[in-house]
């Protein structure tokens, strides 16, 4: 049986996709390796995670309906919470008889005489559909470190993104956390006060500021919903997707006494106001950004006890802002507790794991349990680990060995009628993800349906020199900003992999914002889909 879509994922992307393919009563299926739905929410249970967007900046605006009936119960929602809200979607939609789990897309091949992909989904079966759109998500696919001896350890050991399912009691363990970004940053402030013993071994540390969470009373949620036109209007204004917009005043025209009164009532305010409200200067100035990074540095002091374990969690690489800021809550102060050791992995780099613990150049640290808080293969990483062979059998992931190559971050030249949401080079990798994905979805629907009432129009895909137009718009995104010389999955960094070493920038999401991204993707869609060329 032909169908006319295949989605891959049912996460907050995927989601919406079917349920968009649903409701135009195109012959749809959505696929999912996992077996429930969820993505990010379902497989991330680690203690601590939860939103670091506001919840209700965060949740789907399509439909009134669903806006007036659920009540988010904390400013930023943790992971339980925002598993329920998705299957509370699907069910209320009815999008599960739409969706097969344990389904994992091992390869995606277009056959050009029928212009059909067929993908290969394991035991023999194959699936055929005309349109193919990708939900896989940019941080899908963990990372790991190269240590010897990591299958040794006599322990419980695992990724952040493979933590258990069933309840893990960590109260009179011994824990080892390996990675101090944002999942690292989210576990430690959680567990530091229920553990026996908790030895985090950082590389390098990372800028982090208070999330500020609260709970949001029925009084609250109400006057919420009141203003939800007026919230979703000002994320599609900002260029980060928050209600939080930059302060226009300028960085210069206030005294340094200013600025730090400023900066305190950001620092007090929850979630990125700090960097998404904060002067334009800090994110392309120099000098902004070192007297901002100062001013940051000074608060980790003033909130932990031992100044030489303080300025180990100060970094000294890079300034405020120019990684991928984590939101912590209790994160500093875990270090105060007389149980948590920090260790510096750099100057004392660990030797291997053993089944007691961790072995370091300096010690033995015994451990019940590790977890290896390491990241991800970001954004690109679920397209390098699926087959994706396109027009004239070319391989994807060989067309983006050096970095990804798309239009807008939707299409790739020679994969005809293949769609990604959150793909690279869109600007949902670096700002609020939902926001993103709904223009995404929203424009991916609006095409498909385009196409399924022109018989003559069988298949669609970007020409090369639009595409190239658009490589170079994203590159040249990033030129005025200093986190272009940070390290981080931001610019395609990543130790744990081969050739992600940060020589090389592999611009991997849009920087100018979601503001202009939706605005330039509306003008080549009002000038005929400008940029795609569409075959018979």
């Amino acid at each position: 049986m032909l169908l006319d879509v295949v989605v891959i994922g049912a996460g907050v992307g995927g989601i919406y996709q079917i349920k968009r393919a649903v409701e135009a009563g195109w012959n749809a299926l959505l696929v999912e390796a996992d077996d429930d739905l969820g993505g990010t929410w379902y497989r991330n249970r680690y203690p601590g995670c939860r939103f670091d967007s506001e919840s209700y900046t965060y949740g789907y605006s399509f439909s009134p309906e669903l806006l007036d009936e659920w009540h988010w119960k904390e400013r930023f929602s943790p992971q339980p919470e925002n598993l329920k809200y998705l299957n509370y979607v699907a069910d209320k939609f009815n999008l599960r008889p739409h969706m097969r789990f344990n389904t994992r897309v091992k390869s995606l091949a277009w056959l050009a005489d029928e212009a059909v992909w067929e993908l290969d989904i394991g035991q023999g079966e194959r699936l055929r559909s005309r349109f193919v759109v990708s939900a896989m998500g940019p941080l899908s696919v963990p990372t790991l470190p190269d240590l010897p001896g990591m299958d040794t350890f006599a322990g419980r050991s695992f990724h952040t993104y493979h933590w258990p399912k069933e309840s893990l009691n960590l109260a009179g363990k011994k824990v080892g956390i390996i990675g101090t970004g944002a999942t690292g940053i989210q576990i430690i402030g959680a567990i530091a006060e229920e553990v026996e013993a908790l030895t985090v071994f950082q590389r390098r540390p990372n800028w982090s500021s208070p999330l500020n969470n609260s709970p949001i009373s029925e009084a609250e949620m109400q006057q919420i919903r009141g203003r939800y036109p007026e919230i979703f209007a000002n994320c599609a204004a900002s260029p980060s997707g928050f209600e939080h917009m930059p302060d226009r005043r300028g960085f210069h025209n206030l005294s340094p006494e200013e600025r730090r009164a400023f900066w305190d009532e950001l620092y007090a305010t929850p979630g990125f106001a700090i960097l998404a409200g904060n002067f334009t200067e800090v994110h392309m100035d120099p000098q902004a950004n070192r007297e901002l990074s100062e001013y940051i540095a000074d608060r980790i002091r003033q909130r932990v006890k031992d100044p030489a374990v303080a300025e180990q969690l100060i970094p000294k690489d890079h300034g405020f802002g120019m990684q991928r800021l984590p939101l912590e809550t209790r994160y500093f102060e875990a270090y105060n507790h007389d149980h948590v050791e920090l260790v510096n992995i750099t100057t004392s780099p660990i030797e291997c794991v053993c089944a007691q613990g961790v072995q370091t150049a300096e010690k033995l640290y015994e451990l019940d349990v590790l977890i290896y808080a390491t990241g991800f293969d970001a954004i690109t990483g679920a397209f390098e680990h699926v087959d994706i062979t396109g027009r004239d059998g070319q391989l994807l992931k060989d067309k983006w060995h050096n970095g990804p190559q798309t239009w807008y971050g939707l299409m790739t030249h020679g994969c005809p009628n293949f769609f990604m949401l959150a793909g690279p080079q869109s600007a949902s990798g670096a700002a609020n993800f939902p926001r993103g994905i709904e223009v995404s979805v929203d424009w991916v629907s609006q095409l498909i349906e385009m196409m399924m009432g022109d018989s003559e129009l069988r298949c669609v895909e970007p020409e090369l020199g639009a595409q190239e137009a658009w490589v170079e718009e994203v590159a040249q995104s990033y030129a005025p900003l200093l986190l272009s010389k940070g390290k981080g999955w931001f610019v395609g960094y990543n130790s744990n992999l081969e050739g992600r070493d940060g020589t090389t920038n592999r611009y991997p999401a849009y920087q100018g914002g979601g503001a202009r991204y939706a605005k330039l993707l509306n003008a080549a869609t009002q000038a005929n889909y400008e940029g795609l060329r569409f075959g018979g």
